[in-house]
């Protein structure tokens, strides 16, 4: 998953001895932002909340709500470990940390943002939280399955907030993208973070179920992180997971309803030695038991996470036979 890291906010005892030998705060009231992020990484510990929604630990988690309230760049995070907040941003801090722990939602909503390959997205309830591991490989230009300059065209299949379609613009400068998605409410989302990152002339937002509305069109890359949550894993998933749209996550019994789809489909739609990627998640096992005879390469990441394969274009005219 890809993560906002805020670890540079931790402050070794010498620093924080520096810190006190420099003299009484302003402000009575006022507290450090490191001090403030430790106690509400402490709540968030004691209240066992699940982190798995652009971050994976309390400290991170916390970090974001924090800096949030406190009204603080992200970017310019490891400048403000020593900076004193007064009560103001303390109450705006307690209030979002007890919304993260009475409600579960996640800090990407209450925040309103969440980053990806490097890059910051508006979110909300209308589209999933990025933390697709598929963020590694798009900082990398997809190498080395493919030459970064020969990709003209990409399609992002299921583009929710557009995070994917939009990191694949900045990493392949030759591209354009088609961002598609069923949702309407999604793509709205995802045209504002179009326009926010200036990259409405390279960046297409379109409404599709798969590629039902984009005949004739063909692709270097099609890159998909589709809905793939089974019926029995929806159900066990932590309450965090049900702010988020159902529509985004569910596909069907065993979880393959969507990625039947774009394996017996995306042939048709890539280019000669094109590629397609695409993330299944905890579904990995189901795809290579119902498709034995398909080559997959199943993609590593240096930053963890996994599910996500990849197949070139002629690994899938006549191979896609789904067992039974």
């Amino acid at each position: 998953m890809s993560k906002a890291n805020y670890s540079t906010l931790r402050t070794s005892g010498a620093r924080r001895a520096r810190r006190a030998r420099a003299g009484p705060a302003r402000g009575a009231r006022s507290v450090s932002v490191h001090t403030l992020i430790a106690r509400g990484a402490a709540r968030l510990r004691r209240a066992r909340v699940f982190f798995g929604h652009g971050t994976d630990n309390a400290w991170d988690e916390a970090a974001s709500l924090v800096l949030h309230a406190a009204r603080l760049r992200h970017a310019d995070a490891s400048r403000f470990e020593g900076r004193r907040v007064g009560p103001a941003a303390q109450r705006r801090a307690r209030q979002l940390l007890t919304r993260r722990i009475q409600e579960r939602i996640p800090a990407a909503y209450l925040t309103g943002s969440s980053w990806f390959a490097g890059l910051r997205f508006a979110v909300d309830a209308r589209v999933l939280v990025p933390r697709s591991a598929l963020a590694e490989l798009i900082e990398r230009g997809f190498a080395p399955w493919i030459a970064a300059d020969r990709v003209r065209r990409v399609l992002d299949l299921g583009t929710g907030s557009g995070c994917i379609a939009i990191a694949c613009a900045r990493a392949l400068p030759h591209a354009r993208v088609d961002a598609v998605d069923l949702s309407a409410e999604a793509l709205a989302v995802a045209r504002a973070n179009v326009r926010s990152h200036r990259l409405g002339r390279r960046v297409r937002v379109r409404q599709s179920d798969h590629f039902r509305a984009l005949t004739g069109a063909a692709y270097d890359i099609i890159v998909s992180n589709p809905p793939y949550v089974g019926a029995a894993e929806l159900k066990g998933l932590p309450p965090e997971y049900r702010h988020e749209p159902r529509v985004a996550l569910a596909a069907g019994k065993s979880g393959l309803d969507s990625v039947r789809v774009i394996l017996r489909e995306a042939a048709r739609h890539l280019r000669p030695r094109g590629l397609l990627v695409v993330e299944v998640g905890n579904t990995e096992r189901a795809v290579r038991r119902a498709y034995p005879r398909l080559p997959f390469v199943w993609l590593q990441f240096a930053r963890g996470g996994g599910g996500v394969f990849l197949l070139t274009r002629e690994q899938l005219p006549g191979a896609v036979r789904r067992r039974g």
